[in-house]
């Protein structure tokens, strides 16, 4: 009977708060449609409503995000909807970290101008940015929300950031370390012991990455495994961090385990496209040697391109370790699934708003009905990089079917042309007036013009060259120049005149070849000190030049003034005396080696190593000017430019001798490259270069130089600017300590 009575109680309570609508409105709503809102409710005007589906209609609201408060009123049957909309954010400002960097914005802080204001994405905010402060090791960062309400009712949004500090490691200890070496270790992990003068470059400054913390171990680990220690563990590390003076003592626990020994090394074909033996040939892991996870990943790697270049592009290739724990040997096992040979359907070209799309197809070496070959991909993409069109190019292979594939080539242009009409300041010429029209691509056609007239105080340049790299498409190129130049070297003044002209061929990919012929007029100008009685004159008589130039050269880097990986070569044999006065035979080396070093120490370096060895034969009669000298960018920083020199005692000359040239000279260069601000495309260079030259040995005279420099790839060319200082300087040395170029290679 109880039960009974509630019941009926319960239904006249609902029948009493039960109210039949005869329309309904909303008020304050601006985000949400009339039209849209009314969809969204469970019932309509005509309905009968209580309480309860009241309420589940302002939640329904609410979770759309756009409102602060919402209530209703009834009256004689008509439901108003009110709604206070939430705040629009006017503005978001980032103070004490950050403040200018827009990429910070977008990842970290997530909340845009124009946004409402919502106070649970405001915390989330917080937390993302002391999250990413701890992740470069800061700990104890406060952020605080300020909010400024202006008149039109948007609110101003301020993060003020209270960095906190950065932990050092002042201690480092590994527990259980036996075989191998701790420094190994420096090699591969992020947080690092604390080192004296941990400030100074090359040195570890002991600043602790919490990120990188849970990957350390497996870094240690790692390096275990290519010793051939497949059962190493590594534990997470144990930190004790002193908060009054931000250091802490780390230590890991290691138990090395032994080593294995690869006892075979099996090919496992699912379908044979190519007999193992020439998969053998590039397997580096050796039978009854201590097995190497590194050689076990890039011996996978090359199984999948040797396949991959027959036209199976989507082989797997996956390796497995059958490991023998009671006599520490492991069976190596290649799983290799080739699948079906992949033609290409279509090569699709985007992003060339200016570049013809012919001058892109004649650098793939994949089209439309070959076979794919993953190889020649790669080729296509460090081919279009050498032409230095584009900043950037991507292949993206798009799978059609398990026979087919589309490739879809994206090209950003580059910036290959400029007219420059104005004035600047060279480090070897001075002040220099300049009206130049070059472009690399003209029309997009691949063809290289380019004219100037420019005049210093050291130097007078006029001149007219075209290049075609591809001669209707073909692997022929040729090129064809006239020029006028005044050049004033440390003692003397070449004025010349002259016209060349070549033709060049692709042999292959990387290698291609050329032959030329130059003929130019030649006279001196000595320093108005100089005895036109004294015998050394012999070194400035006039002379015309007629010479032949045969060369080669191997290029396989993948980019065209910033090379990240490969090596160019080149061999030029210069001959001259065919109709002419200078009677000579010169040899050119040059080679050039590109290391991209982020694989190894997760950061965007690049390692060069340069050389250079030219010789030069007197045959009938070597001028002065046709030979070697050394300083300045391109053989030894530090020194002006042809200032080293092998030198003839002359009490005329200012300096009391006078530069000559010398017939062999050999230098080289080391250089490492970091990004300084990538988005404006600015790098640091460090640089340290050395080089020798003289007559009979090239040890006759030899000088140095290091120091700093900034490549920056403009919107007018590259340009860099080198600050360096001198190394092995003599008395009479001429040096310098800032050098800039422009349009060179890096």
């Amino acid at each position: 009977m109880r039960i009974f009575l509630a019941l009926v109680l319960t239904l006249l309570s609902v029948n009493v708060f039960a109210i039949t609508i005869k329309s309904i409105k909303y008020e304050g709503m601006v985000h949400i449609s009339e039209a849209v809102a009314l969809r969204m409710l469970d019932f309509q005007a005509g309905d009968s409503i209580d309480e309860k589906i009241i309420n589940t209609s302002i939640q329904t609201y609410f979770k759309q995000g756009y409102f602060e408060d919402i209530w209703v009123d009834e009256e004689d049957g008509v439901l108003t909807f009110h709604f206070k909309e939430k705040a629009i954010i006017s503005k978001v400002e980032l103070k004490g970290w950050k403040e200018n960097d827009e990429d910070i914005y977008e990842s970290v802080i997530q909340i845009k101008k124009g946004s409402l204001y919502d106070e649970k994405k405001l915390e989330a905010a917080k937390k993302r940015i002391i999250e990413a402060i701890s992740q470069d090791g800061k700990i104890d960062t406060v952020v605080e929300i300020e909010k400024e309400y202006l008149e039109n009712g948007s609110i101003y949004v301020t993060f003020n950031v209270n960095e906190g500090e950065k932990i050092i490691i002042e201690r480092l200890d590994y527990s259980g370390l036996i075989e191998l070496e701790s420094d190994m270790f420096d090699e591969v992990i992020a947080n690092k012991e604390h080192e004296f003068m941990g400030w100074f470059w090359g040195r570890n400054d002991g600043k602790m990455s919490l990120g990188d913390l849970q990957y350390d171990p497996l870094r240690i680990r790692d390096t275990y495994m290519q010793y051939g220690y497949l059962d190493a563990k590594v534990n997470e590390p144990f930190v004790r961090v002193n908060f009054d003076h931000y250091t802490a003592d780390m230590s890991y626990q290691i138990q090395e385990g032994e080593v294995y020994i690869v006892t075979a090394v099996i090919l496992n074909q699912i379908k044979e496209v190519i007999d193992n033996d020439k998969i053998e040939e590039v397997i580096k892991l050796v039978k009854d040697e201590p097995f190497n996870i590194k050689t076990f990943r890039e011996d996978a790697e090359k199984i999948k391109t040797i396949i991959a270049d027959l036209g199976y592009a989507y082989v797997q290739v996956t390796p497995d370790l059958k490991k023998n724990k009671d006599n520490h040997t492991v069976e190596v096992i290649f799983r290799i699934v080739p699948g079906e040979k992949v033609k290409i359907r279509d090569v699709i070209i985007s992003g060339n708003n200016r570049t013809l799309d012919r001058i892109i197809r004649r650098e793939l070496y994949l089209g439309p009905g070959d076979m794919y070959s993953l190889t020649d991909l790669k080729d296509s993409r460090n081919s279009l990089g050498r032409l230095g069109f584009f900043d950037g190019n991507t292949i993206e292979e798009k799978r059609v079917d398990n026979e087919t594939m589309d490739l879809i080539v994206k090209v950003k242009e580059a910036p290959t042309g400029n007219i420059q009409i104005g004035g600047g300041y060279g480090s070897y010429g001075g002040f220099m007036i300049s009206i130049a029209v070059n472009d690399r691509n003209i029309w997009g056609s691949g063809i290289n013009v380019g004219v100037k007239a420019e005049k210093s105080q050291m130097t007078q340049n006029y001149s007219f060259n075209i290049a075609n790299p591809r001669l209707n498409d073909s692997d022929f190129s040729g090129n064809f120049s006239i020029f006028k130049s005044i050049y004033e070297y440390n003692d003397y003044t070449v004025n010349t005149d002259g016209v060349s002209v070549g033709v060049g061929h692709r042999f292959s990919r990387h290698i291609s070849g050329y032959m030329g012929y130059s003929y130019s007029s030649n006279t001196y100008e000595i320093d108005e000190f100089a005895d036109t009685n004294l015998t050394n004159l012999y070194y400035f008589e006039p002379y015309a030049k007629s010479a032949v130039t045969i060369s080669s050269s191997f290029d396989n880097t993948d980019d065209y003034y910033l090379p990240r990986e490969g090596i160019t070569l080149s061999q030029s044999f210069e001959k001259s005396g065919i109709g002419s006065d200078a009677n000579f035979f010169k040899s050119r080396t040059n080679f050039g080696k590109f290391i991209g070093l982020k694989e190894y120490i997760d950061f965007d370096t690049i390692f060069r190593y340069k050389a250079r060895y030219y010789y030069a034969a007197d045959t009938g009669y070597l001028p002065i000017a046709e030979r070697f000298y050394m300083g300045g960018l391109g053989s030894v920083r530090g020194y002006e430019s042809y200032s080293i020199s092998p030198i003839v005692a002359d009490d005329t000359a200012i300096d009391g001798f006078r530069r000559i040239g010398g017939m062999q000279t050999f230098s080289n260069n080391v250089e490492l490259s970091f990004p300084l601000v990538p988005k404006a495309k600015m790098r640091l260079v460090a640089f340290a270069d050395w080089g020798f030259i003289g007559d009979d040995a090239l040890n006759e005279f030899s000088r140095g130089g290091y120091g700093m420099g900034l490549e920056w790839f403009s919107p007018v060319g590259p340009i860099q600017l080198m600050f360096a200082r001198p190394l092995n300087e003599q008395p009479g040395d001429k040096t310098a300590t800032f050098e800039f170029t422009m349009g060179q290679r890096f």
